[in-house]
């Protein structure tokens, strides 16, 4: 089989305790804009046997709401709302599966500032990159976390990566 078939990531999902906050968020945050809602706050809530056993979802949760969200860059962000008898606080960085995504910016300082008027916590000021296949002048990221919990890191890599000494592959970059 080949991979030629696969060519990018189109959207990341996040589930979120309330949708116009997340919304908010995100817009204030990285200039995301809403493209639509597959299931409006006015809809109908997505429940039932189907629904949990396709997604795999906890048995009684409802989907409240979901929005298609648009960064400038990058793949979509497709928010839903749930509300069901059994959920978790997002994950740490040191939990099993994904547990972050990062966003790549040109001014490191004014995303931080961007993040933290939206609602947003970061952990530390922008730091160098620690890995030495990605040091580099004004190389730098931090992590945060949004408002309902979910860790998100700004970076900027301006400067010529050192891994890039070593192979003709590239990350991707806007």
């Amino acid at each position: 089989m080949s991979t030629d078939i696969i060519r990018g990531m189109d959207h990341v999902g996040i589930t979120v305790s309330d949708i116009d906050e997340a919304t908010r968020f995100f817009s204030e945050a990285f200039g995301a804009e809403v493209i639509y809602d597959s299931v409006s706050p006015s809809d109908d809530d997505v429940k039932g046997e189907d629904t949990e056993s396709i997604l795999n979802l906890f048995p009684g949760t409802k989907i409240t709401t979901v929005r298609m969200m648009k960064l400038k860059h990058g793949p979509g962000l497709e928010l839903f709302e749930m509300k069901g008898p059994e959920q978790s606080q997002p994950v740490r960085p040191s939990d099993f599966g994904l547990q972050h995504f990062a966003v790549y910016v040109d001014d490191i300082n004014e995303a931080v500032s961007l993040f933290e008027r939206a609602g947003g916590k970061m952990f530390t000021s922008p730091q160098p990159l620690m890995f030495p296949t990605e040091v580099g002048e004004n190389n730098f990221f931090c992590y945060g976390r949004t408002p309902w919990g979910s860790v998100i890191e700004l970076i900027s890599l301006p400067s010529k990566l050192p891994y890039e000494d070593q192979t003709s592959l590239r990350r991707w970059k806007p």
